[in-house]
């Protein structure tokens, strides 16, 4: 890919021109000779495949629906891959139910191929929405090249909106953001947790996060992330708190504060 993102700066300044400039560069990306190439391939095959086996057997095919969910490191895990898909996600004991990160089992869900499951490759508008969640994944990566900060925050932009919306109780909802490593980080930056969070036992983690968050927006409540200004809160909390760890790791405090602060 080719395709080179443009970021004057990094922190809030550079997120607010990507975010002026979001729909006319992802548009530029998206009309990409690879993108275009990949896509029609993936929408052409994908409805002949029956099984877990078939989509982990064309490689084309398993880039595309693995890069919607993120999961593009996994391409060479054929294995892995193919036991995800023919688990399916309705035995308790299906792998990707097993797994803490929950991707894989959206990942699983959105092709139905196990036991019992209704086969979904033959679903045109999903696999449309597969392309696309493929496109704006790869874009977000690109974004990562240059700034891994702002494709956390890219990604976080409709990943919160999708939590939020999902049915489920408080706390499960925040043990779903617990299981997605990119919501995971964002959420422990913005609130000022230390590296060692994750080590405490996962019901005290709960109570914690539902603590810093109410704290900064005067909720506990995943679902106050339906309104896109909350999202904005969160994610411009997040950039300026790792602005200042970079800025802290490579200069004094008293320097980080006076830039901070324009002097």
């Amino acid at each position: 890919m080719t395709f080179q993102p443009v970021i004057p700066s990094g922190g809030i300044v550079g997120w607010r021109f990507l975010q002026r400039t979001h729909d006319a560069q992802i548009d530029s990306f998206s009309s990409s000779s690879v993108n275009k190439r990949d896509s029609e391939y993936f929408l052409e095959n994908i409805k002949k495949v029956q099984t877990a086996e078939d989509l982990v057997s064309d490689r084309r095919l398993l880039q595309v629906a693995l890069g919607a969910f993120g999961l593009e490191s996994d391409l060479d895990n054929r294995y892995f891959i193919q036991k995800i898909l023919s688990d399916g996600t309705k035995a308790q004991d299906a792998l990707s139910n097993r797994l803490s990160d929950k991707r894989y089992r959206q990942f699983s869900e959105a092709f139905g191929l196990g036991p019992g499951e209704v086969r979904k490759t033959g679903l045109i508008t999903n696999m449309e929405d597969i392309t696309r969640d493929n496109v704006v994944s790869r874009f977000e990566i690109a974004v990562g090249e240059s700034d891994e900060t702002m494709r956390i925050a890219l990604y976080a932009q409709h990943a919160l909106g999708d939590l939020a919306q999902k049915a489920g109780s408080k706390d499960t909802k925040w043990f779903d953001l617990m299981s997605l490593p990119p919501l995971r980080r964002m959420m422990e930056t913005a609130l000022g947790l230390p590296s060692s969070f994750g080590q405490l036992n996962i019901d005290r983690q709960l109570v914690v996060f539902k603590d810093r968050l109410s704290g900064l927006t005067g909720s506990d409540d995943l679902t106050q992330f339906k309104d896109e200004a909350v999202v904005g809160r969160l994610t411009d909390q997040f950039l300026a708190r790792s602005q200042i760890a970079q800025l802290e790791s490579i200069i004094s405090p008293a320097q980080t504060a006076l830039i901070l602060l324009g002097g």
